[in-house]
Parts: C-alpha cells; sequence; structure tokens
C-alpha cells in the first residue's frame, strides 16, 4: 500500500497536487483530522487491495487538530504502515500574491495581518516540513509544470530532485533580475545585432542561434557554466536551497543571451535537473534600436 501525507503552506498548491494524484488513481481524501489518520488507513488495508493508493491532506485548516498529527504518523508506524511525506512550500511573496488575486482569507488570518498568517504557520508547519519525503516549492511552477512533477516522483519513479532551477536570459540594459542567484554576461560574443538580416530576429530563431554557436568562445562558455553548474548544484541542494534562479545577460536580452540560456537549459534538462526557462527582455527590442 502506498500512503502519502500532503501537507504544506496555506496556498502552496496541495488542491493541485491532491487533483494531480487522484489523475493517476490514488484515493484521495482533503484536509482529514490526523486523529482518523490510522482507522482510514485500516479501512484500506481491509479492501484487501482494492485501495492500494491513498493520498491524504492534513493540514493547518485543521486547527487545533492539526497538532495531533504526529500522534497519527506514530499510529501508521506501530501498524507496520510506511508512509511518505509530500511538503508544498512557495515564497512568501508569492503566497501573499496568490491570496490577494483568489480573494481568500488566510486560515491564520482572523485579526492579522496576510504576512503574520504565513509567519505563524510556517513555525507550525516546521516539524513537520523536516520530516517530508518531498519538498516541492511552487513559487514559480505553473500548474501543468506542478503536475509534471507529481508525475515524475509517482508515475515514473524518477529520483527526485527538491531545487527547481529556472534559466532567464535578461538585457543589461533593463537592469539584471532581482531574483537572479548566478549571473552571466555574455556580452563578450559578437553580436548578431549588427547584422542587417539577423537584427530583427531573435536567439529563438535558428538563423541567429547559429550565428551565437558558430564562435568558439560561445561553445566553450556553456561548456564551462554546464560543469560549474553541475558541481553547485548538488551543494545547493545539500545546503537546503529550493529555488536557483540563473541569470544569463546581454545587452538588450533578444540575441545572445536567448540563445545560450536555451543551450543551458536544454543541457540542465538532459542532465535530469527540474528546469525552467524564460526570456524577460526578448520583445522589447523590436522598436529597433536595442543591441
Amino acid at each position: 500500500m502506498q500512503f502519502v501525507i500532503v501537507t504544506g503552506l496555506s496556498g502552496a498548491g496541495k488542491t493541485q497536487t491532491i487533483r494531480c494524484l487522484e489523475d493517476i488513481g490514488f484515493f484521495c481524501i482533503d484536509n482529514l483530522p490526523p486523529a482518523l489518520i490510522p482507522k482510514f488507513a485500516e479501512l484500506c488495508y481491509q479492501s484487501k487491495g482494492k485501495i492500494d493508493r491513498i493520498a491524504i491532506v492534513v493540514d493547518i485548516r485543521g486547527r487545533n487538530f492539526f497538532d495531533n498529527i504526529f500522534t497519527g504518523l506514530k499510529s501508521l508506524e506501530d501498524m507496520g504502515l510506511k508512509y511518505e511525506i509530500l511538503f508544498l512550500d512557495a515564497q512568501d511573496d508569492v503566497l501573499i500574491k496568490r491570496f490577494k488575486e483568489s480573494r481568500r482569507n488566510h486560515p491564520l488570518s482572523s485579526g492579522k495581518r496576510i504576512e503574520d498568517a504565513i509567519l505563524e504557520e510556517r513555525k507550525r508547519l516546521e516539524d513537520i516540513k523536516s520530516k517530508a519525503s518531498h519538498i516541492i516549492d511552487t513559487s514559480r511552477l505553473t500548474v501543468r509544470q506542478l503536475k509534471e512533477e507529481i508525475n515524475k516522483i509517482y508515475i515514473m519513479g524518477e529520483k527526485f530532485e527538491s531545487l527547481i532551477i529556472t534559466v532567464t536570459s535578461f538585457g543589461f540594459k533593463y537592469g539584471i533580475p532581482l531574483d537572479c542567484d548566478l549571473v552571466f554576461d555574455v556580452r563578450f560574443i559578437p553580436n548578431p545585432y549588427y547584422i542587417d538580416e539577423l537584427k530583427r530576429q531573435s536567439g529563438i530563431d535558428k538563423e541567429v542561434y547559429d550565428y551565437v554557436f558558430k564562435w568558439d568562445e560561445t561553445n566553450k562558455f556553456v561548456e564551462k557554466t554546464t560543469d560549474l553548474l553541475e558541481f553547485l548544484i548538488p551543494n545547493y541542494i545539500k545546503e537546503g536551497k529550493s529555488q536557483l534562479v540563473i541569470g544569463i545577460g546581454c545587452t538588450g536580452g533578444r540575441h545572445r543571451s536567448v540563445a545560450i540560456a536555451n543551450r543551458i537549459y536544454e543541457n540542465l534538462k538532459n542532465n535530469n535537473h527540474t528546469v525552467l526557462i524564460s526570456h524577460r527582455d526578448i520583445t522589447k527590442d523590436l522598436a529597433g534600436d536595442g543591441k
């Protein structure tokens, strides 16, 4: 029997997660009081294999009942039933934005600011998070991407990597993205902007991509940068980092940085990392005066 406890921050995506698990064959229960977990597990066990994949959402909505979660989990252990804990997390600013957009109240926000309610919830979830089998930070994930991560864990059985990597291209003329952890400057590479037939295209177009990668320095840069990232990633994971944003910048963010960001993205993806791609400034120079 596969038994998954889904928990985490309010607004971090538990509802979408339980829907994903239901789609792949899990019998799902939302907001079950922890004290009922052992009884429910016993009922499932008595089904004699008819219900063998179970997912239960247990979170702060249970109020004081939630504090009994470790008692419930201890009962599962006493029954000899193995379980996994899937913890959903997100950055505070993302959670605040989601609550404001949905116009829903935080479960702990009675008489409090959302920020204070999130802080209190984090403190109350510290112990359960420390015991989690998997932690997914949904700050940068779309619903589709979250579903892909769930499928990797529970369908494909791939080794789960808690670090979500975003490779983003940008133009220095528009400023460095504030959330970048690592920034690489590729303005040393010959600029396609000065080639008339390439000027209005972008690094996504084959002609520009081929131009950028016809230079030895481009290929050496990508090779060495990928090697550096492969060294850093496991160390970031060991340190507990859940998000890594890699910025690749050129002058306008339309040609060189786009092509190189795409290549680094493909390299990391082929090495089985969870990686996203974005091009912040790719459309900003369409007026024709950028570089």
